[in-house]
């Protein structure tokens, strides 16, 4: 993946390689990510013990939560060693948790950022901002959309 965000694409194909997470139970940020570090499939050579350590570290400087339910985790620095391996998780919670988000509201879906450059980490982010501006992505995360449902849409906001 040569990795340049003129669009959406990229962040499609870091979804489709991440994965979509469904009810992932827990009370607060650090049992989800327990949970979810280790339902990631990880490249040879990562474990799942470094992708919860490196989530946790970076939401006790601060909460990753960005408001409309939505969270942004990842680590404080990048994770992924090669840029193939890269991805976003996206995982919807059985139950909303409080993560402190600006607005206020419970967090119902996290995008966990795995990157491997500081770069690419802040292109991902500023797609995904943009994307969250959107109202009809914002309600296909409130109807839980799968996979093939929020790809599409990804897409299809692109143009």
């Amino acid at each position: 993946m040569d990795f340049n965000l003129d669009n959406n694409a990229d962040i499609a194909e870091m979804i489709h390689k991440g994965g979509i997470f469904m009810d992932v139970e827990g009370e607060t940020s650090s049992e989800i990510y327990e949970k979810i570090s280790k339902m990631i499939n990880l490249p040879d050579g990562m474990t799942s013990e470094q992708v919860y350590n490196a989530l946790c570290a970076r939401e006790k400087v601060l909460s990753t939560a960005v408001g409309n339910g939505i969270a942004l985790p990842h680590a404080r620095s990048p994770i992924m060693k090669e840029e193939k391996d890269q991805r976003i998780c996206v995982v919807y919670l059985k139950n909303p948790i409080d993560m402190k988000a600006p607005d206020e509201r419970l967090v119902y879906v996290m995008f966990i950022l795995l990157t491997q450059n500081s770069q690419i980490h802040l292109q991902v982010l500023s797609g995904l901002a943009g994307l969250f501006r959107s109202l009809r992505f914002r309600k296909a995360l409130e109807s839980k959309a799968g996979e093939a449902e929020l790809l599409s849409l990804i897409r299809e906001l692109d143009k």
